[in-house]
């Protein structure tokens, strides 16, 4: 299992760009959380991403996830260079560098202006990423539709009816 300590948004969209490079169709991109905010950067700049479907996306996750972060805790992260992080993926707390943050405060989802056609699901009781970062980004897009479901974060009681609104929308959109 790789640790947390080496994630930045730059290796993951290098990581996955690179796959798609090679790739000799199109393709739709599905990302939850992290992985959502990644689809979404990958999409603006490959041009055979032609769908995205994005699962309780971190839109804006550096400025308002920091933003709820107590002083003490940031310093401590930056001086230790690693803070124990919960990982949705694993199960468990993962140490997670600061360089991640540093990564991080280089992109900026208000530049995403590709009209790729993107469907978004997000709990309306999401703990880790506001339903209303999804709003906003939505609201100026009018490729993207965002569905609400009474869910939380992870999204994990609503699996079924995700996959049944993807089938019905990849038959209209992508």
């Amino acid at each position: 299992m790789e640790k947390l300590f080496q994630q930045t948004l730059t290796r993951q969209i290098k990581q996955i760009s690179s796959y798609i490079e090679n790739e000799p169709n199109s393709v739709v991109l599905v990302g939850s959380s992290l992985g959502a905010l990644v689809s979404a950067f990958i999409a603006e700049k490959e041009e055979k991403v032609k769908g995205l479907i994005l699962i309780a996306p971190a839109f804006y996750f550096f400025s308002r996830w920091l933003e709820n972060l107590d002083k003490d805790t940031l310093n401590t992260w930056k001086d230790e260079g690693e803070l124990p992080i919960y990982h949705y993926g694993y199960e468990q707390e993962l140490p997670l560098s600061y360089q991640f943050i540093i990564d991080g405060k280089n992109y900026n989802e208000t530049l995403l202006k590709r009209p790729v056609p993107t469907l978004i699901f997000h709990g309306k009781n999401d703990e880790v990423i506001p339903i209303q970062s999804s709003h906003d980004y939505a609201q100026p897009r009018e490729w993207v539709k965002l569905i609400e479901l009474d869910s939380d974060h992870s999204l994990n009681d609503r699996i079924s009816d995700i996959w049944k609104q993807i089938q019905d929308y990849g038959k209209l959109r992508i």
